[in-house]
């Protein structure tokens, strides 16, 4: 008896010449698009660089000094989507070519329209995620602004949150949406479904396991500087190499175990 291939061991067919040129046209707008996100991120980062001397002798970020209104709220969720973009697109770019190459195959029309869909569902999820890092860190930041007490306790929660973000990075949560983002044929095969809808459907899903598994390191950059660019480049490289490199398992515990260290250093300067 012969059981049939899985979806993940199925090989695609090569692509036609004339998909081939859609295929480019489709890196060349993906290049296009990270360029933009790009050069906004760091014009937003120069324009907000800097901040204001907090009790504790720590730096509140200008992001935060926008004020808790809709105005405010808007540009930040808008500044955080153009981020996200610019950090995360390069790793989910291969999901999103996969994504279109299988409708390709499956007669759908509109294939580079659906794949767009698809990763506009994706960045949603982190632009909702972005919606609560700036409620949350908009109330810590004003109860440092009201309290000096608060203020003090900032650089602990600094090094706790790091602390909690290594402490996920070596859990098996972690590892299990890993590997859904390391393996973006089975992904898309396991959630795939027909139409408009499902295009839609399997950015979000993709998105809100890429959340699940880069959250700690979002929570690092939180920690450690919203629109640092440094923080920003390295956060950005790290999501990368963990869903690209051969042995992306493997670094995820590798830098879990390196922001350990660093929490540890940062809680032991808090409370001496």
């Amino acid at each position: 008896m012969h059981l049939p291939p899985s979806p993940a061991s199925i090989e695609l067919p090569a692509e036609k010449p004339q998909r081939r040129a859609a295929t480019l046209r489709i890196y060349l707008a993906a290049i296009a698009l990270f360029s933009a996100a790009a050069a906004l991120t760091i014009y937003y980062a120069r324009d907000m660089s800097g901040g204001m001397r907090m009790p504790g002798n720590w730096t509140m970020s200008m992001m935060w000094m926008m004020g808790r209104s809709p105005a405010a709220a808007l540009a930040f969720i808008g500044v955080w989507a153009i981020m996200m973009v610019a950090m995360m697109l390069p790793s989910t770019l291969p999901m999103l070519l996969l994504y279109r190459r299988v409708i390709v195959f499956r007669g759908e029309r509109a294939p580079g329209a659906k794949m767009f869909l698809a990763g506009a569902g994706y960045f949603a999820v982190w632009t909702l995620f972005g919606a609560a890092a700036y409620f949350a860190g908009t109330a810590v930041t004003r109860a440092a602004m009201l309290s000096a007490r608060i203020s003090h306790l900032i650089p602990l929660a600094t090094g706790t949150a790091l602390i909690v973000a290594a402490a996920y990075q070596l859990t098996p949560v972690k590892s299990t949406c890993l590997r859904h983002c390391r393996d973006p044929l089975s992904f898309t095969a396991e959630h795939l479904s027909a139409g408009w809808r499902g295009a839609l459907r399997l950015g979000v899903h993709h998105g809100a396991f890429c959340a699940a598994c880069c959250w700690g390191l979002m929570l690092i950059q939180l920690a450690l500087g919203v629109m640092s660019l440094p923080v920003m480049a390295g956060v950005a490289v790290l999501i990368a190499l963990e869903k690209l490199a051969p042995r992306g398992e493997l670094l995820a515990k590798v830098i879990g175990g390196a922001a350990m260290v660093a929490g540890i250093v940062l809680v032991a300067r808090a409370v001496r």
